[in-house]
């Protein structure tokens, strides 16, 4: 049987006090709906409708290219309302799950079970809290059956004192909840059509309700302020360090890391303090990371060492390199094996070969450098004239003494070395020396200026 999810999303989210949709907002870098949206289509659904009312054109926009059915709810007429105006997008032969936008830790694994039921048959996940205030109370009878769900404003003082509530997510054949959900009132405090009133509706009719509790109340919570982000945050970052350190990975400490995309670490890599993985990561065998780095869509292979501070943006690094401290790579560069990148050296878009060394404070840009080059301190590639970027290249076993600047478009040969506070504006040759400085003079009377006084 296919399956439909229907995803609600009509929340304003006036707590996030944000011109920003609520559900835009990010948990480990990913918006709090993708979350829910991932989830979803995890469990490979014949379609997923989302119903919207709030900042429509905010989430729309951001979600275009994803393969879903946008539903307007015009008026916020509760739950069951905004259900009854997606139910007429769904395939009327499904299975159809119920879920919430601002919900985005729950698991496929807590929803799969669901799923198991019959026609006539209608699921309900629930969950116990130590501090039930505002949800819905499940109540049941002396057998422990299912009978109704009781809003918090509507509950007696002895239905107060329960402490199992729903969480809103549950499941039904198609034809059994546009039954009910046409049936429903809003003879409530709220005026609400509420869509949990469903449950007691079937009840009456013989329907079965089957419960199933949820094991971590926070996979059910939902986000409507910024310490609730906060919180599924932190929770969310340490269930991922958790993993990595059952898969062989040393945390120096697992609360002061952050990932935010798709990250694949091998064992026996150690990451201090405060690093961020961000997007697509993936750091080989034996790597070590050090304090205050950020890397994003890299491929870091194994045995490289990533010294405190440093920054590295859409590069591949190959295995037995050394980075940093305070070095920044840019996107689309390549340091081949056994390349040193040291301390205030800025790579982009650049190829380095293997056993090269660019130690100190240099800019290398648009660049090829060979194998066992060794660029001195204070070295830049001028590879912008303003309008165009242009390539320079520098063959194997080169000497860059420092303080050079290379003005592309510009070839360094194979075994060249190039002169300490040389401006490089031709080819150089291989294998020679090639030097560009003025004659040094000192100029007779010349004193240095003072500050002129007001």
């Amino acid at each position: 049987m296919s399956l439909s999810i229907i995803i609600l999303a009509a929340g304003k989210g006036t707590r996030m006090k944000s011109s920003k949709s609520k559900i835009l907002h990010c948990v480990a870098g990913k918006p709090i709906l993708q979350h829910v949206l991932d989830t979803a289509f995890s469990l490979k659904p014949e379609e997923v409708v989302v119903v919207y009312g709030h900042d429509a054109e905010q989430v729309r926009n951001h979600f275009r290219e994803w393969s879903l059915t946008w539903v307007e709810q015009a008026e916020q007429l509760g739950t069951g309302h905004a259900v009854a105006q997606a139910l007429p997008h769904v395939n009327k032969n499904n299975k159809v799950l119920v879920l919430y936008a601002d919900v985005p830790l729950v698991d496929v694994n807590t929803l799969k079970p669901l799923l198991e039921l019959q026609k006539d048959q209608l699921s309900l996940l629930s969950v116990k809290l130590d501090n039930p205030t505002g949800y819905g109370r499940i109540i049941r009878n002396q057998e422990n059956q299912f009978l109704e769900i009781v809003e918090h404003k509507d509950a007696s003082n002895e239905q107060l004192e329960i402490n199992e509530v729903n969480t809103g997510i549950l499941a039904g054949y198609y034809a059994d909840l546009k039954k009910f959900i046409d049936n429903l009132s809003n003879d409530n405090v709220q005026k609400e059509y509420y869509l949990t009133d469903i449950f007691a509706n079937a009840v009456k009719e013989n329907i079965l309700v089957k419960t199933m509790l949820a094991d971590k109340p926070i996979e059910v919570e939902g986000i409507n302020n910024r310490k609730q982000l906060a919180s599924i945050e932190r929770y969310y970052q340490q269930k991922r360090a958790d993993q990595l350190m059952e898969n062989g990975v040393t945390l120096l400490d697992p609360s002061r890391l952050d990932i935010r995309g798709n990250v694949t670490i091998e064992n026996d890599v150690t990451i201090d303090i405060n690093v961020i993985l961000e997007g697509d990561v993936k750091i080989g065998q034996g790597c070590q990371i050090g304090a205050n780095t950020s890397i994003s869509d890299s491929v870091i292979e194994s045995n490289t060492q990533i010294f405190a501070n440093c920054v590295i943006e859409n590069s591949l690094i190959k295995s037995g390199c050394r980075i940093g401290p305070f070095a920044r790579i840019r996107p689309d560069s390549e340091l081949n094996e056994n390349v040193h990148i040291g301390n205030f050296v800025e790579i982009k878009k650049s190829v380095v070969k293997t056993k090269s060394k660019i130690n100190h404070l240099s800019y290398i840009g648009d660049s090829e450098v060979g194998s066992q080059v060794n660029i001195g301190a204070g070295t830049i590639t001028c590879n912008y004239d303003g309008a165009n970027k242009y390539k320079t290249t520098i063959g194997d076993n080169a000497f860059i003494g420092s303080c050079t600047q290379m003005v592309a478009p510009v070839t360094i040969g194979e075994g060249a070395t190039i002169g300490a506070g040389s401006t490089i504006t031709t080819d150089a040759p291989e294998h020679k020396l090639t030097i560009s400085r003025a004659k040094q003079r000192s100029i007779e009377g010349w004193q240095r200026p003072v500050k002129k006084t007001k």
